[in-house]
């Protein structure tokens, strides 16, 4: 499995904490998505702020076309994406992540991947993998995060199919592209 982490390999003088344990983790993301919940009265998401940056950037290069879609006109209505609850968890994810990495010693800027294919390559079937999965997201009409973890708290019945589903084609995935 490949990470995303960020981290310099300049020589670090503070020590590297150890991960959470699973259990605690689950516990406490469980809490923040009771929280969120009570708060804002949605789950945890990310991908809607994308389609709200589309119907946004859309409005302003051709406005006619992005009010007539029938897909993006309604969200384009809401107006700025900074007018969203969702675009501020986006940006409150990034920089707690950014910021805990710091603090657990862990952040280095590198690039994780099958070797064998070389820079550009790795980059590029990153950037079509992502935009696969986020297609797919805005299909299933939630990501991973929205459908997982906050259908699967409300219990349901989606959340537990695209999980496993989700599940599934990992393994198959893996298999097909081990030791590429």
């Amino acid at each position: 499995m490949t990470t995303a982490t960020m981290t310099s390999h300049a020589p670090s003088t503070r020590a590297v904490r150890p991960f959470w344990p699973p259990l605690l983790a689950g516990v406490f993301l469980g809490l923040v998505l009771l929280v969120t919940f009570l708060w804002t009265g949605h789950g945890l998401g990310a991908t809607g702020f994308t389609t709200r940056l589309a119907a946004w950037l859309g409005l302003q290069v051709a406005p006619a076309a992005t009010q007539a879609n029938a897909y993006l006109g309604p969200i384009a209505e809401s107006g700025q994406p900074l007018n969203n609850w969702i675009t501020w968890q986006v940006i409150g994810v990034f920089i707690g992540a950014l910021a805990s990495a710091f603090m657990a010693g862990r952040f280095r800027v590198q690039l994780d991947g099958a070797r064998s294919i070389g820079t550009g390559p790795r980059i590029l079937t990153a950037l079509l993998g992502g935009m696969l999965a986020g297609f797919g997201a805005r299909v299933s009409a939630g990501c991973t995060s929205g459908l997982g973890l906050s259908g699967a708290a409300t219990l349901g019945v989606a959340a537990f199919v695209f999980l496993g589903t989700f599940f599934v084609s990992g393994l198959i995935v893996h298999r097909l592209v081990r030791g590429v």
